[in-house]
C-alpha cells in the first residue's frame, strides 16, 4: 500500500509491516492447526459418502456405474460430496481474490460481481481438469495414481498425492505471501489473472485426489476408454468440487447486497489481509497435511494427532 509523504507516493513493504508479519504467522499456525485437528474419516466418509448416497440413490461405493449418463451424473455427484475433503478444503482461499475480480464499479451490479469471477476461476479449473480428463484415459493404469502397488510401505497413489498436493500448497502460500508483498507479486493488478490462476491449481487437486469415490470415477473413465469422456467426466467432478464454495459466495453476495465486496474494495490492506491470510493457512495446511501428517502415518517420522484422529 502506499501513503503521501511532504507530496511523495512511499510504498509500504510488508516486509517493514508489522501486522503483515503478524498476518503470516497467524495464517501459518492456522494452517498447521487444521492439519493437526482435521478428521479425513469424518469428511471422506460421515459426509462424503453420505451425501453421495443420498444423492445417487444407492451405496455409491458398491454399486456399478451403468452407462455414460449414469458415469457424468456420478462425476458431478462424486464431486459435490468431496467438496470438504483434505484434497479439496482449500480452494476456499479462492474466496478473497474472487472478491477482487468483480471488475471495476462492480460493487453496484450484483450479478456480475456473482458471475464474473466466478467464471474466471471456473475457466482456470476447466482447463486443467478436461486437460488431465483426457491425457489420464489415454495413460490409464500407467499413471501412479491407479496403481495398487506400494514404494517403502507407501501406496504409490498416495505418493502422488504428496508430490502434487505439496507442490500446490507452497504456490498457495507463495500467492498469500505475494498477496501481502513479502514476495513479487506476479498478479499485482491483475486480479482476473490471479483467479484464473487459482482455478488451475483448484483443477490440478484432481491430479493428487486419492479419494475413492474419484478413484472409482476414473477407472470407469479409463474403462470407457474415451478420453472425451474422461475430459468430460473430470470437469463435472470439478464444476462438483466448488458448487458449495460458489454458493455461499453468491448468499454473501446476496445477503450483504454487495457490501461485502465494497468493505474489501474499500481497503486494499484489507483485501490484501483477507486473501493473505487465506491463501497462506490452507497453503500450510496441505503441505503440513500431505507431506508431515501422512507419512507418519506410515510410520515416517511423528505428528501430533486427536483421539478421534489417530
Amino acid at each position: 500500500m502506499a501513503v503521501t509523504e511532504r507530496g511523495r507516493a512511499v510504498h509500504l513493504s510488508a516486509r517493514t509491516h508489522p501486522r503483515s508479519r503478524g498476518i503470516v504467522l497467524g495464517g501459518v499456525a492456522a494452517g498447521v492447526l487444521l492439519a493437526v485437528l482435521w478428521s479425513y474419516e469424518f469428511v471422506d466418509h460421515v459426509i462424503g459418502d453420505n451425501v453421495a448416497n443420498t444423492l445417487l440413490g444407492h451405496d455409491a461405493k458398491s454399486t456399478a456405474i451403468g452407462g455414460t449418463v449414469a458415469g457424468l451424473v456420478f462425476a458431478f455427484v462424486s464431486g459435490l460430496a468431496g467438496t470438504f475433503t483434505a484434497c479439496n478444503i482449500a480452494m476456499a482461499a479462492a474466496v478473497g481474490p474472487m472478491s477482487q475480480a468483480g471488475g471495476t464499479g462492480a460493487t453496484r451490479a450484483g450479478l456480475r460481481v456473482l458471475l464474473r469471477p466466478v467464471g474466471w476461476l471456473t475457466v482456470g479449473m476447466v482447463a486443467v481438469a478436461a486437460t488431465y480428463g483426457f491425457v489420464g484415459v489415454l495413460l490409464g493404469d500407467r499413471l501412479p495414481q491407479l496403481s495398487t502397488g506400494t514404494v517403502g510401505g507407501l501406496p504409490v497413489r498416495l505418493v502422488q498425492s504428496m508430490v502434487v498436493f505439496g507442490v500446490i500448497g507452497l504456490a498457495f502460500v507463495y500467492l498469500g505471501l505475494a498477496a501481502l508483498g513479502t514476495l513479487p507479486d506476479p498478479f499485482a493488478h491483475r486480479p482476473v489473472a490471479r483467479v484464473v490462476v487459482l482455478g488451475a491449481l483448484v483443477g490440478g487437486f484432481l491430479i493428487g485426489r486419492p479419494y475413492p469415490l474419484f478413484n472409482k470415477l476414473f477407472h470407469w473413465a479409463v474403462d470407457t476408454g474415451n478420453p472425451l469422456y474422461g475430459a468430460g467426466a473430470f470437469v463435472l467432478q470439478s464444476l462438483g468440487n466448488i458448487a458449495i464454495v460458489a454458493a455461499l459466495f453468491a448468499l454473501v453476495i446476496v445477503v450483504t447486497r454487495g457490501r461485502f465486496v465494497q468493505w474489501l474494495a474499500a481497503s486494499p490492506a484489507r483485501t490484501a489481509a483477507v486473501t493473505g491470510a487465506l491463501l497462506i493457512a490452507l497453503g500450510v495446511f496441505m503441505v503440513v497435511y500431505w507431506d508431515v501428517r501422512l507419512p507418519a502415518m506410515f510410520g515416517y517420522g511423528w505428528f501430533p494427532t486427536m483421539p478421534y484422529n489417530g
